[in-house]
């Protein structure tokens, strides 16, 4: 059920230049709503008098011991510059939890799973991990980045599984791009959950298609509403034009036009 809360800022840390990690809580000591991984909230950003509408942002993690909700954002515009400018018991209004989830597999806890993360994408892939480790599965991990600067939560992801990263430049891990990674060449997967730059999903979609990995895609396409009206987010599927905040963000790419 979605809801409109205002929630209050218990930590926001700068994690580099680009990126800062928000930390919130409920302001009566209530319980947050149950959210799952791939679902998103929508943020209002009363602090930006030219950020007229909400941003969309990715659940990154959800703690559930100290009933925190964790939001990975990256300054690129006024509206999520000023969200990194949050100080704590800031008051923050958020209509949360929007879309659907990624699927876990029923049965085999021995599977193979693969989160591929690129740039601000490897939000959600935390909150995924850590809920696959829960139910018994062993994820690895694949995160991208220009470089080992914008490497982000290393240390978090590690908690849940193994780790590899490629950087552009070569300045951590293996140089590259995250299909060019050998952890594809070594292992195959039964499942990959990938979510970052278009390219590099549709890269990762094809590597899923050719080898006949099952694979699911969380889109980031633009979401100025959360509930199908502006319809800034349509998607092209198989099956007709559909709004990625109501019908996703999560989609396996079968039932995208991605490959022909």
């Amino acid at each position: 059920m979605k809801k409109m809360l205002d929630l209050v800022v218990t930590e926001n840390g700068q994690l580099n230049q680009n990126y800062c990690l928000i930390k919130l809580t409920t302001t009566d000591n209530a319980l947050l709503p149950d959210m799952y991984p791939g679902q998103f909230v929508e943020v209002r950003v009363d602090s930006s008098p030219t950020t007229y509408l909400r941003r969309p942002i990715s659940v990154n993690f959800v703690d559930k011991d100290k009933n925190e909700l964790w939001l990975l954002v990256q300054a690129i515009g006024d509206g999520t510059r000023a969200m990194c400018e949050y100080k704590v018991n800031d008051i923050v209004n958020l209509l949360l939890p929007l879309g659907n989830t990624f699927s876990v597999p029923t049965k085999d806890k021995k599977q193979e799973l693969l989160l591929i993360g690129g740039g601000v994408g490897t939000a959600p892939m935390l909150f995924l991990g850590a809920c696959l480790k829960t139910q018994g599965f062993c994820p690895k991990f694949l995160l991208g980045a220009r470089s080992k600067n914008d490497l982000l939560q290393l240390d978090d992801f590690r908690k849940y599984g193994e780790v590899f990263c490629t950087t552009e430049d070569g300045s951590f891990g293996e140089k590259g791009y995250v299909t060019d990674h050998t952890v594809l060449k070594n292992t195959h997967f039964s499942v990959i959950y990938t979510c970052g730059p278009k390219p590099m999903m549709m890269a990762v979609a094809k590597y899923a298609h050719d080898n006949e990995v099952q694979c699911e895609v969380s889109l980031e396409n633009m979401m100025a509403c959360g509930f199908g009206v502006c319809l800034c987010c349509v998607e092209k599927t198989r099956e007709g034009n559909i709004c990625v905040c109501t019908e996703g963000p999560v989609f396996n790419i079968d039932k995208l036009t991605w490959i022909n």
